[in-house]
């Protein structure tokens, strides 16, 4: 009677699931931030330009360390940078020319960014949950008398992250 009884259950839970219970691959989650880099010299005329030797560190919690894809073997002219979820601001080195010597030290200019943002959070489904957007997203790069990042420009007034399709910051350099 009591396996029965189960297998009346289990068949009643699976029957009740919802196309909503199953949270699809193409449902739209937190987005990353997408900064692109462009030549200093042509601001005007918006000429991409690759950083050499690319590799972006995140700073502090939840996941400090290098970010999957950014490990200074490439020359990149986009970037997606995750933002944290449960703070107001995330910090990442963005090191340009980045290489080792025969001593494992490491050579090439890093720039610390400090992104600033308010967060909003989103309800998307009972199966997604919520995703958080940011608003008032503001990027500022710390001075350590070295820069390589000589500009940053937002392409909105107030910039909001939403998705990360956008192009949500332009870095000069």
């Amino acid at each position: 009677m009591k396996k029965i009884i189960a297998l009346l259950l289990l068949s009643l839970t699976v029957t009740n699931c919802e196309k909503d219970d199953i949270c699809s691959e193409s449902t739209e989650t937190t987005p990353r931030m997408h900064i692109a880099f462009y030549d200093i010299n042509f601001p005007s005329t918006d000429t991409p330009k690759n950083v050499v030797k690319l590799r972006i560190n995140g700073i502090g919690d939840p996941d400090p360390g290098v970010l999957p894809g950014y490990d200074g073997s490439k020359n990149l002219s986009e970037a997606y940078l995750p933002l944290k979820t449960t703070e107001g601001s995330t910090q990442f080195i963005l090191h340009k020319n980045y290489r080792l010597d025969d001593n494992d030290n490491v050579l090439g200019n890093p720039d610390t960014i400090t992104v600033s943002y308010v967060r909003k959070d989103i309800y998307v489904s009972r199966a997604c949950g919520y995703k958080t957007i940011f608003e008032n997203v503001i990027i500022t790069v710390d001075d350590d008398g070295d820069k390589w990042i000589q500009l940053v420009r937002a392409q909105n007034d107030n910039q909001t992250i939403e998705n990360e399709s956008d192009i949500h910051y332009k870095i000069y350099h």
